[in-house]
């Protein structure tokens, strides 16, 4: 089955969603990305035990962060799919394209290009 979604959009894969960290959410956007959003699995389905979770609560955080600075935190999300969900994961790939397209480009990113 060949999904059809954004080609803006960049896949980084982690063995857990547990491994992102609140710190790769921020530097992404500090260098320039317009949105991010981590996919994993369902709640209660973890294999590493709560990894899902711990990542959930990082975007959580970073949200609060990039609301407090500016920036937005509907420019990061959490969700959560099984592996069979593969048309699923296109439609949110799909829905957050057109949520930072509505959104504009990343406030840091056009700050540097008028500093420059």
């Amino acid at each position: 089955m060949r999904l059809n979604y954004p080609t803006d959009i960049r896949i980084v894969r982690v063995p857990c969603t547990g491994k992102v960290d609140l710190l790769h959410l921020l530097r992404a956007f500090e260098k320039g990305a317009d949105g991010v959003y981590v996919v994993g699995c369902m709640e209660g389905d973890c294999h590493f035990n709560s990894g899902n979770l711990r990542a959930r609560k990082r975007v959580e955080q970073a949200q609060a962060i990039l609301d407090t600075i500016g920036i937005g935190s509907q420019r990061v999300q959490m969700y959560n799919l099984s592996s069979g969900e593969g048309p699923l994961f296109a439609q949110y790939a799909t829905e957050m394209h057109t949520r930072i397209l509505e959104l504009g480009p990343n406030p840091i990113r056009a700050g540097r290009r008028e500093a420059a």
